[in-house]
């Protein structure tokens, strides 16, 4: 068969990008043992790939489920892992929040402290500790 090209499959993807990620998850899988559904010819796995999406042996819709399926982190078979993992955010959450209180209490009684410690110089302070010239313009 003719060489195959990224521009053989262009039409089947809105961009070049989606292309090339759908052909290389595809290969990926073939390279992992999944049958090809095209023939082989003794081609790699990524021209093979091309071929199949070229000939749309498999549709756009299942390439691309087949990638975000492959990219998922989280899969749960039960319900109840889902609602163990919401349990435990919640009580997370709630343990955050009385710390949070807390520093925030902490906060304020250190604003206080510093406020209550902080001197406050008067006019009277200014005069004292001013030259004898600066004390004669401050009167005037």
């Amino acid at each position: 068969m003719a060489r195959i090209t990224v521009e053989d499959c262009i039409d089947k993807f809105p961009s070049r990008f989606e292309l090339v990620l759908v052909a290389s998850n595809r290969a990926r899988k073939l390279f992992s043992g999944e049958n090809p559904t095209v023939e082989i010819d003794n081609d790699k796995n990524t021209v093979i790939a091309l071929r199949e999406i070229a000939e749309e042996t498999l549709t756009t819709e299942q390439l691309k489920n087949d990638l975000i399926e492959e990219y998922q982190t989280n899969t749960f078979s039960e319900d109840e892992d889902i609602n163990e993992i919401e349990d435990n955010s919640s009580e997370s959450q709630l343990e955050n929040n009385d710390s949070e209180e807390d520093a925030i209490i902490l906060d304020d009684e250190n604003i206080n402290q510093s406020v209550e410690e902080k001197p406050i110089d008067t006019l009277e302070d200014k005069l004292e500790n001013s030259s004898d010239e600066n004390k004669e313009q401050d009167i005037l």
